[in-house]
Formats: C-alpha cells, sequence, structure tokens
C-alpha cells in the first residue's frame, strides 16, 4: 500500500466480506439458510436479508438503486455531508406518514401453498393441487413477484429496459445487451463504514458496533419510524409487520463473536465469500466520504484502510486497544488481500456515500469462448488483455455498479483476473513462465500464485479468519461500551427524569425536570409552533455571550 500523508488517527478494526462474483452459479442456498436461521417468523414473510439478484434486472426490492425516488445514503450540499433523505426537520415532519418508503409490491407479496388440499383431498379421477394462498391475509392469490422474480431472464428487453443502471448507460450499450448473458449479485447488509441508517433513526435504535463494526438494531429503542428503511440506499433494513420493529442482517455475530463464519458463507455452494477483518482509520471516514467527485470515492475508501503490517500501524492499533489475535488475524485476512494487496475487488455503489464493507469480485466475461471462436488463442495474454474492453458485460455497466461510472479500477481488475488465468495456463501446461504476464499488471509470479490459490483452491481456514470477540482494556479508547448505553447517549435521559426512585424516600425536587418544556408530538393538534419544539434561541443567545 501506498505511504499515508499524514499521522494514524482512532485505529479500528471492522469484520468484512468479499464476494467472489466469478463463482456464484445462482443456487440461492445462501438465501435459504439464511431464511431458515434469521427471519422464518411472523412478520418477516417477505424479508430476506441475503438475497442473489440477476443482472441486469431490477433487483429487491425492485429498483432500489434508484435513489431519485428512494432518497437513500448520503448527499454532498456545499461541501458538507448531509442524507439524502433530508435534515432533522424535513425527517421530522414525515416521522408519521413516510413516502419514501418501499410498499409491499415493491418487494412481493410473500405466499405458502395450502398442502391441506393435497393431503386431505378424497380420492378421485383428477389430480388435486396446492393452491398458493398470501402470508399476509391468507386470501387465495395469482403468483406474480417473487425476491428474484428476473431469475434467468436478465438479458432480455423487457428487465433490461427497467434496470435503473442502464438508465445511465448509452443507448448503444443497452441493445448490446442481448448479446450479453448475465451474472448473479448475491447481496446483504453492507455494515458501512458510515452508515446512514443510523444517521437517520430517530430513535437511535440503529447502532454500529465498536468491537467489529457490524451495524444492528436495538429492538428496545426501535419505535418503528421505519426512517432506516428510506435512508438505507441497499434497503437492507425491513419493516416487521407483526412486531412493529425494524430489523436487518445481523451478520450473524454469534457466530462472529466465536470465530465462524456467517451462515451465507458456511452454506456457500460455489465457496465465493470470504471473512477476515480490516483495520482503518477512523477519522479519515468523513472525509473520505466527503470527496466531492464519485469517481474518486473507491481510492478514498481504499485511503482509509490500514496495512497490517505496518509496525506504526500495529502500534497505533494496540494503543487503541485492539488485541493482538485481531492485529494477527489482519494479517491474514484474505479480504485486505484482494482489496488492498491485489486490488481485484471492488465496493458496491461508493457513490452512495456510505463507504460499504462488503465488496465483489467483478465477473469475467466469457472471453475465451468468444475469442476461441474468432480464431484466436482465447488463453493468450495479448489476446486477453486486448479483448478486455470488448466483453459481453460492458465494463460500463460494471463501473456503474462498483465504482461510480469510473471504469479504470474495473478494467484494471479484469486485467488482472486475466493475467491470472494466463499466467496459470502456462504453468499448468509445463511451459516457461512468462514474467511480463505478471510485470504488466504490476505483479511478480509469486503473487500472483499466492492469488489464484486464494481464488481458487483455499481452503476453510484460510477464506474464514474470525478472531473471538474481545473487550476493551478498561481504560482505553475503544472501553466506551455501546453508544446507547452511557448518559447522554441517542435517546437517554437522566435517571430521575421520569419519577422518583421507588423505595428511596421522598421524590426529590428535581424530578422530571429534564422532560419538562418538551413537547409531546402525539398531543399537538397541528397548528401554530408549540413551545419546546424547538431549542430557545434567546436563551442560547444570552448563554454564549456570558
Amino acid at each position: 500500500m501506498p505511504p499515508r500523508e499524514a499521522p494514524f488517527g482512532r485505529v479500528m478494526a471492522q469484520v468484512a466480506m468479499v464476494m467472489n462474483l466469478d463463482k456464484c452459479i445462482g443456487c440461492h442456498t445462501c438465501s435459504v439458510t439464511c431464511k431458515q436461521t434469521w427471519t422464518n417468523r411472523q412478520g418477516t414473510e417477505y424479508v430476506w436479508f441475503n438475497n442473489v439478484e440477476t443482472r441486469p434486472g431490477q433487483g429487491y426490492p425492485r429498483r432500489y438503486e434508484d435513489q431519485d425516488t428512494w432518497r437513500g445514503g448520503w448527499e454532498l450540499k456545499r461541501g458538507k455531508l448531509v442524507p439524502r433523505s433530508g435534515g432533522r426537520l424535513r425527517r421530522l415532519s414525515r416521522i408519521f406518514a413516510n413516502p419514501e418508503l418501499p410498499t409491499l409490491d415493491d418487494y412481493y407479496e410473500p405466499w405458502t401453498y395450502d398442502y391441506a388440499n393435497l393431503t386431505d383431498a378424497p380420492l378421485g379421477d383428477d389430480v388435486p393441487t396446492a393452491p398458493p394462498h398470501s402470508q399476509i391475509d391468507g386470501r387465495p392469490m395469482s403468483i406474480g413477484a417473487g425476491p428474484n422474480w428476473d431469475d434467468d431472464l436478465g438479458g432480455g428487453p423487457e428487465h433490461t429496459a427497467k434496470d435503473p443502471l442502464l438508465e445511465r448507460i448509452s443507448e448503444t450499450v443497452r441493445l448490446e445487451y442481448q448479446d450479453a448473458f448475465m451474472f448473479y449479485l448475491p447481496r446483504i447488509c453492507e455494515h458501512c463504514l458510515n452508515p446512514s441508517c443510523v444517521a437517520v433513526c430517530p430513535s437511535g435504535a440503529m447502532y454500529k458496533r465498536i468491537e467489529d463494526g457490524i451495524v444492528l438494531v436495538d429492538q428496545d429503542r426501535c419505535r418503528g419510524w421505519r426512517m432506516c428503511v428510506s435512508g438505507c440506499p441497499y434497503k437492507k433494513v425491513y419493516f416487521n409487520h407483526t412486531s412493529g420493529k425494524a430489523e436487518k442482517c445481523t451478520f450473524c455475530y454469534p457466530r462472529i463473536e466465536a470465530g465462524e463464519p456467517t451462515v451465507c458463507s458456511e452454506t456457500c455452494v460455489g465457496r465465493l465469500r470470504y471473512l477476515g477483518v480490516i483495520l482503518y482509520d477512523a477519522d479519515r471516514v468523513d472525509q473520505a466520504a466527503a470527496t466531492p467527485d464519485e469517481k474518486d470515492l473507491y481510492e478514498a475508501q481504499l485511503d482509509c484502510f490500514l496495512d497490517p503490517n505496518d509496525p506504526e500501524v500495529v502500534r497505533a492499533a494496540e494503543a487503541s486497544g485492539i488485541p493482538h489475535d485481531w492485529i494477527s488475524a489482519a494479517r491474514r485476512s484474505p479480504v485486505h488481500a484482494l482489496i488492498s494487496e491485489y486490488r481485484v475487488a471492488l465496493p458496491l455503489h461508493p457513490e452512495y456515500r456510505t463507504m460499504p464493507m462488503v465488496w465483489y469480485v467483478p465477473p469475467l466475461s466469457p472471453i475465451v469462448d468468444a475469442l476461441s471462436k474468432s480464431g484466436h488463442d482465447g488463453e493468450d495474454a495479448a489476446n486477453l488483455f486486448g479483448a478486455i474492453d470488448s466483453l459481453r458485460i460492458p465494463i460500463s455497466y460494471l463501473a456503474e455498479l462498483f465504482t461510480a461510472g469510473d471504469p479504470e479500477p474495473v478494467a484494471a481488475a479484469l486485467r488482472t483476473l486475466g493475467a491470472m488465468r494466463a499466467h496459470m495456463r502456462r504453468h499448468n501446461l509445463g511451459e516457461e513462465p512468462d514474467p511480463d504476464i505478471a510485470a504488466s499488471v504490476g505483479m511478480d509470479a509469486a503473487r500472483i500464485e499466492a492469488m489464484y490459490r486464494l481464488l481458487a483452491l483455499a481452503k476453510y481456514d484460510e477464506r474464514y479468519v474470525i478472531p473471538t470477540s474481545y473487550s476493551a482494556e478498561p481504560g482505553s479508547p475503544l472501553d466506551t461500551g455501546c453508544s446507547l448505553e452511557g448518559a447522554g447517549g441517542p435517546g437517554m435521559y437522566e435517571a430521575d427524569a421520569f419519577h422518583a426512585t421507588p423505595g428511596a424516600g421522598p421524590e426529590p425536587e428535581h424530578a422530571g425536570l429534564a422532560l419538562r418544556g418538551r413537547v409531546n408530538l402525539l398531543n399537538w393538534d397541528g397548528s401554530g409552533r408549540p413551545d419546546g419544539l424547538f431549542p430557545d434561541g434567546r436563551a442560547a443567545g444570552s448563554g454564549a455571550g456570558a
């Protein structure tokens, strides 16, 4: 990694994920096992913490990437980073009726089948069927949508025209899609470094764990305002219509704490997921997310990541209270290798400015077959590099997905993957190695073979390098606990704000003072501006000048 321009700030650690899209076969095993583990109860029938989309396509929920409609993520206004959903006053005005929420039709109406019609049908000449019934109201229904309704139809003109990304690409590329093949895109919560869902939650129920970066929902504090649903640009926060609470991917934190991979990773048939620790400079996150040019956000986020082999980084990490075994895990992290060392993994929609921490190795089109049909050697390095810009999956589409429209990082990653393929072909055929192949992508033979092992042959303990959970040392910068547990945190009041402590004698004179002067919106008739809705500017001014 390049040397840093400034001293380190707060060094923190996060468990992150990389998915190799070249290996995804669209079997949906990850989705089913996640569903059975986390969302197999009433109120979450339509919820898929993990889903697999066919690209090009509309995604799940449909057209979730259209932020002009859903207003998720962050945007820059006069150089300041603010939620797209608006400031506090705008969100307050919509707290009881948020118009920027996906409806059930944008997801799909979940269903089950009337199996009793099969098992209890009387004997007869007709073959009984199990008609579908809605899991929402129990009525018979006709199935018309699903979590991956576009499955295997991504290249068709009907679905291609509705892909939000293709609307930003030239008409020529859209027409070429009738000849392009589809690819699968597994998605979970990104567990971002700069999560907009946390920022827009009015009750402070959404929080990011200090120890491992996992974003969770405090179910006791959640009031069901659903601002987090509209605030998440990836639409990976859901509303449980039975409990009235928000729910989302937990990154299987009980398993992570025990040093085990997530359920979706454990059961992945294609072994395309990698889990590991990334060290990053927390003080640089806001600056990186506020990078003016969207196309520079990928490099800006890379600049936040730290090299765990750098002695200065190690000293700063230990000073921050990060245990030694976490630092050792960061050195062996496959995620760090694919993102920062080999630079073949890319973030999903960095233009949302949430700094996502689930990255993807872009798919390499069936370039060998295409070259072979034209009479060329499909495995020759020169032919591979020359065909990168004319792949069946247009680089411009991948760039809209992974690098905010900048094609160069995508092309560089594909060239590196092509060089690995050409180098290993010569190696497996016993031919003389050509050092120019690895040198053409800034690597040597040893590094390109190490990358090949990680992408193609890595064993279980190489793909999942997860240390067990830890507690920060007392007095260390990380010894702060959850931000929702201390005085002065989001939504926190003094201990005696509501009433006196039972059994503590007469009620103290100051009991309830913390709530005096506050407005109760539930009792407001909507006319005028009630006292307490906004801070007293005169009092604040006199205090400042005193």
